[in-house]
């Protein structure tokens, strides 16, 4: 009996040190307690703006798009499938430039949507009378982690003003371990680098921070709780399991002794 208590004893502290080593492992981004987060310009009003690795859809007409009514109304539906299939897609490059038809590199970074497509339809009054313009970007997303181990998700945004609340809502909402007060954006500054903003969800006085239009490559952290109990027994069990049948053969051998 000294024998196993000799042995046993420290095994079992050795297994819940390193047990409590790997606790709450999953949880990232954790920042200290007197983190000063990043502060937030309210932005509930703001469109998406064209930046670089865009990838957008381009269709110009002449006549205000007088074709695309004179085909709908004329019910052709086989050359507007056509007409849609011949959007090609181009690229907005590093330095904020995109190469288009007749007009060469223009400078797209930094403008919406709707600005870019006005510019485009004033430069191409020198080719065509009365262009209209269209512009859709095919590649914007928001990645969320919503506060459980592997459910996060890749979102993309289909609409130029689509909301924090939307994308949180569209990943299923906030997981089960999911904390509403600790909802982290991560977001491309004017620098480049990745500004840390901070909202608190949890109370009426967060519906503030629900219509904040989300931009393409915006992180949505939102940190989990910790699971001491849980975690701590899973990771401890195999480890007891293993020390009782450790301690179970050696007895078997000392009895035979």
């Amino acid at each position: 009996m000294n024998y196993l208590k000799r042995v046993g004893i420290p095994l079992v502290l050795g297994a819940v040190v390193l047990t409590g080593c790997t606790i709450n492992r999953d949880i990232m981004f954790k920042t200290p307690t007197d983190h000063a987060f990043d502060t937030f310009q309210d932005s509930a009003s703001d469109q998406l703006k064209l930046q670089a690795n865009d990838v957008f859809q381009f269709r110009l007409f002449a006549n205000d798009g007088f074709k695309i009514i004179d085909l709908i109304s004329e019910g052709a539906a086989r050359e507007v499938q056509l007409m849609n299939r011949a959007a090609f897609q181009y690229f907005i490059e590093f330095d904020g430039m995109a190469k288009l038809p007749l007009l060469g590199r223009v400078k797209l970074k930094g403008l919406t949507v709707r600005e870019a497509e006005l510019m485009l339809e004033e430069q191409y009054t020198r080719f065509y009378n009365r262009p209209f313009v269209q512009l859709i970007v095919s590649n914007r997303r928001v990645v969320v982690f919503p506060g459980g181990g592997g459910d996060a998700k890749v979102i993309p945004l289909e609409n130029s003003n689509t909301t924090l609340l939307e994308v949180l809502a569209t990943a299923g909402g906030l997981a089960k371990r999911g904390n509403a007060s600790r909802v982290k954006l991560f977001r491309h500054g004017p620098d480049g680098k990745r500004l840390v903003h901070q909202f608190d969800l949890s109370t009426i006085e967060g519906l503030k921070y629900a219509d904040v239009v989300m931009q393409g490559d915006d992180v949505i952290y939102v940190e989990p709780n910790p699971d001491l109990a849980r975690e701590f027994l899973q990771d401890l069990t195999p480890i007891i399991t293993l020390l009782t049948s450790v301690v179970l053969v050696i007895g078997i051998v000392r009895g035979f002794q």
